[in-house]
């Protein structure tokens, strides 16, 4: 038995990886910021040490990594680091002190796809604080691993989908009536020609890159894996499948982006559109299948079909 701290443990990775790690014997202890409940119930959870922990103020007080070194945890898995000076500050209070480090990355430390699939060793150009802090972490960790023996692995997330919230929608953004437009075969706009890509995955399937991580530590410490569905989907094939899901015929007319984007009634919308489509993520999966013996259980049309009908049981899409 292990006893794992994960920092973020009640989020949407969180919901499915905690009973993967409680199922496979592991002490779990989950640390948070609340007492959020996970997004779907597990008897594991019964299992579960929770600590209320305010990351930020502990930080600022230069106590956040004594604190986690402190619970004499094995494995620390870190869900929602997202500056460097963070990720430095826990790394630096845990090495030599735990036998596995996994960092939850994200797919847009790349920036804009080049060549597709891209793969792990793809040169980057990242855009956006988020993308690049993130980046900044991951090349900290994996050279803290080759210099220092820091034992880091990191997980690259793409479009986290799974019922509970709403998922990345056709239209590049998350506004969730876009699913009732299409529910009752009304037309739909989309950018440009819709043919720029976005890649989910499942958070079941990201929680099962950290557990198979974990099994196999001697080809997964100082490496970093994609964790997306087999294959990422165009806007506008993406549009026509939710048609035929509902089972009504597509409607798309497309326009160009300055055009598409005046045409929003939310900036909001427009700002996250944009975000996604000006990267157009295809991400290979072959280092983890190979490596890790990754299989995922969700195409990128069935995880987000599940998170689909959990919205349309809870009313907030509604196809009549």
């Amino acid at each position: 038995m292990s006893k794992v701290v994960i920092i973020g443990g009640s989020g949407h990775v969180g919901t499915y990886l905690v009973p993967r790690l409680v199922e496979a014997g592991n002490e779990v202890v989950n640390v948070s910021r609340g007492r959020r409940t996970a997004y779907s119930s597990n008897a594991a959870w019964n299992q579960v040490r929770s600590i209320a922990l305010d990351r930020e103020a502990e930080e600022q007080a230069g106590t956040f990594g004594r604190t986690i070194r402190d619970l004499k945890p094995d494995i620390v898995i870190d869900m929602i680091c997202f500056k460097l000076d963070s990720a430095k500050h826990l790394a630096e209070a845990l090495k030599g002190q735990v036998s596995h480090f996994l960092h939850c990355g994200t797919i847009w430390v790349h920036g804009p796809s080049v060549a597709v699939p891209t793969t792990e060793t793809t040169p980057r150009n990242p855009f956006g604080e988020y993308g690049i802090q993130k980046a900044a972490i991951e090349a900290y960790l994996l050279d803290s691993a080759r210099r220092d023996g820091f034992p880091a692995t990191v997980v690259h997330p793409g479009h986290i989908v799974g019922p509970g919230w709403n998922p990345l929608n056709p239209a590049g953004h998350f506004n969730p009536q876009i699913f009732t437009v299409i529910a009752r075969g009304a037309e739909l706009v989309l950018p440009n020609f819709g043919l720029e890509t976005v890649h989910h995955v499942h958070a079941d399937d990201v929680a099962q890159v950290f557990v198979k991580a974990i099994g196999r530590w001697s080809t997964s410490v100082g490496e970093a894996f994609n964790a997306v569905s087999p294959a990422a989907v165009t806007l506008r094939g993406y549009a026509e499948a939710m048609y035929a899901w509902f089972g009504t015929k597509p409607r798309l007319r497309f326009l160009s982006w300055p055009e598409w984007k005046a045409a929003q009634a939310s900036g909001e919308d427009a700002t996250a559109t944009l975000e996604h489509i000006a990267r157009s993520p295809c991400h290979s999966i072959a280092k983890s299948e190979r490596l890790l013996g990754y299989a995922p259980r969700y195409t990128s049309f069935e995880a987000v079909c599940e998170a689909v009908t959990w919205l349309i049981g809870e009313g907030i899409v509604e196809p009549k």
